[in-house]
C-alpha cells in the first residue's frame, strides 16, 4: 500500500516517536498517526486503535483511544490511530458503521504494510469497539481489546465471536452503556472475552485512565508471549 506523506513533510519515519500521514481508504484518504513503541524493534505485534462515535465528537485524539495506544507503546508495540471517514482530515461521510468497518480493514492492511510479518492487534473504545468486533471476522488478527462496547445502540447479536484472545473492559458506573447489558451479552458468548468490570468507572474513564492502563498491562503480561528477538 502506498503512503501519502505529502501534507506532512517531516524527518524519516524511523527517527520519530510519532508520525502523522494519510492512509488510502475505501472512499478517500484517512488521517492516521503512528505512535512508535518503546523497544518495538524486538517485538512481534502492531496495534490498530479505533475511536468513539464520529457524530458525538469522537476522534483519534479521544483520551481513552490515546491511552490504549500509549499503553501498547509502553509494552513495545507500535500503534496506529486514525480518524474514521468524515472525522478530522479524513475524507468521506459517516456510514452507520458499515463504511467505518471498511476503514478499519484498510488500516489493518496499512499496519501489515508498515510492519510485515507481525501479528495485528485491534482495539476500540465505545463505537470503536463495535467496529473492531465487526472487522475481526474479516481480518486475521491475533488479539482484540474492546472498551465499553455499545451493546444498547447497535445489534451485536450477528457479530462473529472472535477466536483470538479478547479483553473486554467495562465501567460499572457507565452512564451511556449500561454495565449489566454488557455483562449479560459477554457471558452469553462461547467463547467469551476476559471480562473486567471496574467499580465507580463511567463511560469516559474520567480520572480513571490510570486504572484502565493497569488492567491492560496486567492482561498483556499474562496472555501475550514474550517479545521475539530479531
Amino acid at each position: 500500500m502506498e503512503l501519502d506523506f505529502s501534507a506532512f513533510p517531516q524527518r524519516p519515519l524511523e527517527q520519530q516517536a510519532s508520525f502523522r500521514f494519510f492512509t488510502p481508504g475505501p472512499v478517500g484518504r484517512l488521517e492516521t498517526v503512528l505512535n512508535r513503541g518503546q523497544g518495538e524493534d524486538c517485538h512481534h505485534a502492531v496495534a490498530v486503535v479505533c475511536h468513539p462515535h464520529p457524530l458525538y465528537d469522537g476522534s483519534m485524539h479521544n483520551k481513552v483511544t490515546y491511552t490504549l495506544a500509549r499503553t501498547f507503546n509502553q509494552q513495545g508495540v507500535p500503534a496506529l490511530r486514525f480518524n474514521f471517514r468524515g472525522v478530522g482530515d479524513s475524507e468521506g461521510v459517516y456510514d452507520q458503521g458499515q463504511g467505518e468497518t471498511d476503514d478499519l480493514l484498510a488500516l489493518i492492511e496499512q499496519a501489515r504494510a508498515l510492519y510485515p510479518g507481525r501479528e495485528v492487534w485491534i482495539a476500540g473504545f465505545s463505537f470503536g469497539a463495535y467496529i473492531a468486533l465487526r472487522a475481526i471476522g474479516r481480518a486475521d488478527c491475533a488479539h482484540l481489546f474492546t472498551i465499553a462496547p455499545p451493546v444498547n445502540f447497535f445489534d451485536f447479536s450477528r457479530l462473529r465471536t472472535p477466536g483470538c484472545p479478547w479483553l473486554l473492559v467495562q465501567g460499572e458506573a457507565d452512564e451511556i452503556v449500561p454495565c449489566e447489558q454488557v455483562v449479560s451479552w459477554a457471558k452469553s458468548l462461547r467463547p467469551g472475552p476476559e471480562l473486567v468490570v471496574l467499580p465507580e468507572v463511567g463511560h469516559f474513564f474520567h480520572r480513571k485512565l490510570g486504572l484502565l492502563r493497569s488492567v491492560l498491562e496486567e492482561h498483556l503480561q499474562t496472555t501475550v508471549a514474550a517479545p521475539l528477538a530479531l
